[in-house]
């Protein structure tokens, strides 16, 4: 994660981009690529989902790569590891989703 934070500081600073990664634009920018990234799911099946072909499976690498591209870049920004993250929300999700509880069900936790 590291090398990747350091990689796109550099990227970011060779074209004089970071006045425009304010943590409000790579938001912005971040949900933008989530859009892209559905985009080619949309009307496909769940069976479907699982077997992209004909490009589509490169082209959903490309935009998952995006996601974590801005994903990474609003984390740094706001001094924010995302790993440590994740793991934490790990945890939360464990104490709200008790597997006794959740095993097989899709229902939100207040609905537990």
């Amino acid at each position: 994660m590291k090398n990747l934070i350091e990689d796109l500081r550099a990227f970011a600073k060779e074209r004089d981009w970071e006045k425009f990664h304010s943590p409000k634009n790579l938001a912005m920018a971040l949900s933008v690529e989530v859009g892209e990234l559905v985009e080619h799911f949309q009307w496909l099946t769940q069976g479907e989902s699982y077997e992209l072909g004909g490009g589509k499976l490169d082209k959903v690498r490309e935009e998952i790569g995006d996601v974590l591209i801005y994903l990474t870049n609003l984390a740094d920004k706001l001094g924010i590891n995302p790993l440590e993250a994740a793991k934490e929300k790990l945890k939360i999700n464990g104490k709200k989703y008790p597997v006794q509880k959740a095993s097989g069900n899709a229902k939100k936790y207040k609905e537990l």
